[in-house]
């Protein structure tokens, strides 16, 4: 069954609400996508897996300790999840990144993919998927289709922000995935668009494509 956790915290609902706003600048919301991006992580690895150790402080030798020893695949999901990996890559300690680029048709809805950097074999490995917004869930379905044929391990999902029926469309087609958003809209408008939802993500952190 796939898990989904809101993270309801009052400071994280506060930064929401300036990336909601259309007034909030892309530098601004650069910024905000990152802070929040942080919060997400420490909650979504809340039971990493750890090692008991020992450490020696200017104080004592020897004393206890955890470590973190897993590695993370961190996939953002271009354009848009560039703006949450930094913040994720600074939370875990061990991390390779690799990158999938989709391009959404505007006709069907349906994801276009024009970049696959992903490795040829997973073998088990943890993946954290960067996706700023889980709309249809046609992007995020497409990309954990991906990493099951290449055999990835866990796949835990940070999303600013995730709609029902994208919720939905994903738990019909995978299981064992991991969704932690900041919030999450009912709604969708007839052109696949979150309501309220934040407007196109993409757009908002680096400004409209060149065309």
């Amino acid at each position: 069954m796939t898990e989904l956790l809101v993270v309801d915290h009052p400071l994280i609902a506060d930064k929401v609400r300036e990336l909601r706003d259309k007034r909030t600048t892309n530098h601004d919301f650069l910024r905000l996508a990152g802070e929040i991006s942080r919060f997400l992580a420490y909650e979504a690895f809340r039971d990493a897996p750890i090692t008991v150790t020992t450490v020696d402080t200017p104080v004592v030798s020897g004393a206890p300790a955890v470590r973190v020893d897993e590695e993370y695949l961190i996939v953002p999901i271009l354009r848009a999840g560039l703006g949450m990996s930094p913040a994720v890559q600074n939370v875990l300690p061990r991390h390779r990144v690799c990158l999938v680029g989709l391009r959404r048709n505007e006709e069907t809805l349906q994801p276009d993919v024009y970049l696959d950097g992903l490795p040829e074999r997973l073998e088990g490995a943890s993946v954290v998927i960067c996706d700023p917004m889980l709309a249809t869930g046609g992007s995020l379905v497409c990309v954990l289709d991906m990493l099951r044929a290449k055999g990835a391990g866990p796949v835990t999902v940070l999303c600013l922000i995730a709609a029902q029926p994208g919720i939905d469309h994903v738990r019909a087609q995978h299981d064992r995935v991991k969704i932690v958003t900041a919030a999450l809209d009912e709604h969708l408008n007839d052109v696949g668009y979150i309501t309220p939802g934040l407007g196109d993500a993409g757009d908002r952190l680096f400004g409209p494509p060149a065309h």
